[in-house]
């Protein structure tokens, strides 16, 4: 299927699993994908792949905090196609860093801030930046934002990480009321733990440790809300993506769509 065929995509960060999911979904759909990261090299052989599976994708060296940056690149991208139809920012952090897994009690300012600046900062710079190019050229397009499901969860000890997550479903909702009248839709995919990523086998192995469990019991802990045996995968989240910003996608504005196959413990 081609749902986003002729449009044009911007995704950051996408060194990235599921960044690189969201992008081989977009190409797979007939969108001409711009990826992007901090790192060359690692957007090249995005692109390189989804070239090689016959999409169509193009990439360059940004930093997603970076306004000038981001500015010149989207710039570029609208310049080329004159139009831009949707963008995406994988962005993430070092768990340890953002103070997961400390107590607030002993987790520092620093970490707290950390995640609500590099995370939710970095999507308000690019949807900010997206939108302004967006209605400059007339474009209805989508901002597609991503959080995880800690924002609406009781999950201790990740104090930094939810309040960023929980920032980024209201920023969401903030820009989906102020660029509406432009036709401009925001979204938010809002995750579970995506355990075939690399981020979370880390995690995981870390987590037991400190606990002095077995690595399949701190697996379990992560599925026991599970509403159904099915687990999300990154191919599943690359799809959910561009069905999100194709046409038939059109009734989801605003919405904080929860990517998780279901969920007891998510509001």
């Amino acid at each position: 299927m081609e749902n986003l065929k002729n449009k044009v995509a911007v995704v950051f960060a996408a060194s990235g699993q599921v960044a690189g999911a969201v992008a081989r979904g977009f190409a797979q759909h007939g969108a001409t994908v711009y990826v992007s990261a901090r790192k060359l090299e690692a957007a090249e052989r995005l692109a390189g792949e989804i070239n090689a599976a016959g999409g169509r994708a193009e990439a360059a060296k940004v930093d997603a905090l970076d306004e000038a940056e981001i500015d010149a690149f989207i710039q570029k991208v609208v310049a080329e196609n004159g139009r831009l139809d949707m963008v995406f920012n994988g962005i993430g952090t070092y768990y340890k860093d953002a103070g997961s897994g400390t107590p607030t009690t002993m987790a520092t300012f620093e970490q707290f801030l950390l995640p609500l600046q590099r995370i939710c900062g970095s999507q308000f710079l690019t949807s900010r930046i997206a939108a302004r190019y967006m209605i400059q050229t007339g474009s209805r397009g989508t901002l597609l934002q991503f959080s995880a499901s800690i924002a609406r969860s009781k999950t201790p000890n990740m104090a930094g990480f939810a309040a960023a997550c929980a920032a980024i479903e209201a920023l969401t909702r903030v820009m989906a009321a102020e660029f509406g009248p432009h036709g401009i839709k925001s979204i938010c995919i809002s995750s579970g733990a995506l355990l075939e990523t690399n981020k979370m086998q880390e995690m995981i192995t870390d987590f037991s440790a400190a606990m002095g469990i077995s690595r399949e019991e701190m697996t379990a802990r992560y599925t026991r809300f599970d509403i159904q045996s099915t687990l999300p995968t990154l191919q599943m989240l690359g799809e959910t993506a561009a069905f999100l910003v194709s046409g038939n996608g059109t009734a989801f504005n605003s919405h904080i769509v929860d990517f998780d196959c279901g969920k007891l413990n998510i509001l």
